[in-house]
């Protein structure tokens, strides 16, 4: 929902409409009802103008009239002559069960970006790759190509970094087949067993797979609601001899902190003069429109920057694209990633490219960044009593539950009222700090079903939680 200035007497409501069945007239109603279930509407509130909702959302009158009847025959909307639309007092009634059945589950734990109707994600894949295929060029994309990409490739995505590091000489870049195989990568090339990596209390379970597979020790730093904390760091290497930092600076995962430009300059330089290297995760930089810099442009000679198109446009892509500090050091990472996964995948990494060049990429992310700013504003209206910390243009929240509640307890009891989200202990890196889960909010097909999901999550953070809980017989 997206409010407006309103007449008077009437309730600011919006309806955001996104395409799909039954086309924008069911839109408005399915809006209308994901307001009732947030307690955005109520019983008796009147709604705007028809002719001016009709204006503000860019539809034709009757398109709006034809949704107003639909909620009228669903028992939502009564009109009163002379004086407007109002919702129905039986309206929450007429609604049905709030929560679904088990059969019907939601996902908010996979992390994964929506699939807006203004991306037409569908179209442009079916489209780029024919195109693609089309010319001789484009056939080549059938066959084995170049770890780390091809040298036309390379200079593309130098491109698409540009915003965010700078200029970059193609030879410092390098593609990889997603980001967990850069991580996969770089833990080999820069750690060996028995190393120490230093990273946030809470980081991502990628990360954390990776450590355990190549036998690295992996030390958690303190962290507070902007993210990991120079004095910790400092204390660490102090005591320790770590081989590197790793961190999110942008919109953590999963605590969806982002470093402020202050204590990025600082965690800069408490590397630099430590020596150490950094792996920078900044999987989420390209959503965002804060003009932060990435420690990659502030410590370049010692950062190993990880950006990917799985959160700004769709993980089929499977496209990872790492900034390394030098054009050596960039080699040293393709050996590497030659003998892991071979090459980035060539018809997916052509059109990633094709995107890159074309406008095609940033659209996407628009329409993505938009989405997800949408779908945060709707969350933070229903859960705003639980003071979830959030990124607005990113997929997730970090919900910290309230007192009397266990993670996994509550995760437990969010599966019997089919939803699944991730509990802290999943990021934590050794005893979890906090009782938190963190929810994502991109896979539900639209807002209405979000809002569903959402309710029903803040009914079960509003329980007491020995009533949650089964008896132990």
């Amino acid at each position: 929902m997206h409010e407006k200035t309103a007449g008077a007497g009437d309730v600011p409501w919006r309806p955001e409409l996104s395409a799909g069945e039954g086309g924008k007239a069911a839109g408005i109603v399915a809006a209308l009802i994901a307001a009732l279930r947030s307690g955005r509407l109520r019983p008796g509130d009147r709604l705007p103008p028809q002719r001016r909702l009709a204006q503000e959302l860019g539809v034709d009158l009757t398109t709006v009239m034809r949704g107003f009847r639909l909620a009228r025959e669903r028992g939502l909307v009564v009109g009163r002559a002379g004086q407007g639309s109002f919702v129905a007092e039986g309206a929450l009634a007429a609604l049905g069960p709030a929560v679904p059945t088990l059969a019907a589950p939601v996902d908010l734990s996979m992390n994964s970006p929506p699939q807006p109707a203004a991306a037409r994600l569908g179209a442009r894949i079916g489209q780029g790759i024919a195109a693609m295929l089309s010319d001789r060029s484009g056939l080549a994309r059938l066959h084995y190509g170049e770890s780390g990409g091809s040298p036309g490739d390379r200079a593309v995505a130098a491109q698409l970094l540009e915003p965010r590091l700078g200029p970059l000489p193609p030879e410092r870049v390098v593609l990889a087949s997603g980001s967990q195989s850069a991580l996969h990568a770089l833990c080999a090339l820069l750690l060996r067993p028995g190393d120490q990596l230093l990273c946030g209390e809470f980081t991502y379970p990628g990360l954390i797979a990776v450590a355990a597979r190549h036998g690295v020790r992996l030390v958690p730093l303190a962290m507070d609601r902007a993210g990991i904390l120079p004095e910790a760091l400092t204390q660490r290497l102090r005591a320790l001899r770590p081989k590197a930092l790793y961190l999110i600076p942008s919109a953590d995962n999963p605590t969806a902190a982002t470093l402020p430009l202050e204590r990025r300059a600082r965690l800069a330089e408490i590397t630099a003069e430590h020596g150490i290297a950094i792996i920078e995760d900044d999987a989420y930089g390209m959503l965002q429109e804060a003009d932060l810099p990435p420690m990659a442009r502030l410590v370049p000679e010692r950062t190993w920057h990880v950006a990917t198109l799985s959160k700004c446009a769709t993980p089929a892509l499977r496209t990872a694209l790492v900034a390394a500090p030098s054009g050596t050091e960039a080699d040293r990472l393709v050996q590497m990633l030659r003998a892991t996964c071979l090459m980035p995948p060539p018809l997916m990494t052509g059109l990633a490219m094709r995107w890159s060049e074309d406008g095609s990429l940033l659209a996407i992310r628009d329409a993505i960044r938009a989405e997800n700013r949408a779908r945060q504003h709707l969350a933070a209206d229903m859960l705003a009593a639980f003071r979830p910390a959030a990124d607005p243009a990113c997929p997730h929240l970090w919900l910290r539950l309230p007192e009397g509640w266990r993670a996994d307890i509550f995760t437990g009891e969010a599966g019997r009222l089919g939803l699944s989200v991730t509990p802290g202990d999943a990021f934590a890196v050794g005893a979890p700090a906090i009782e938190a889960v963190r929810v994502s909010l991109g896979v539900p097909d639209d807002r209405a079903a979000l809002a569903e999901a959402l309710v029903r999550l803040r009914r079960l953070l509003e329980r007491q939680p020995a009533a949650a809980g089964r008896p132990v017989i």
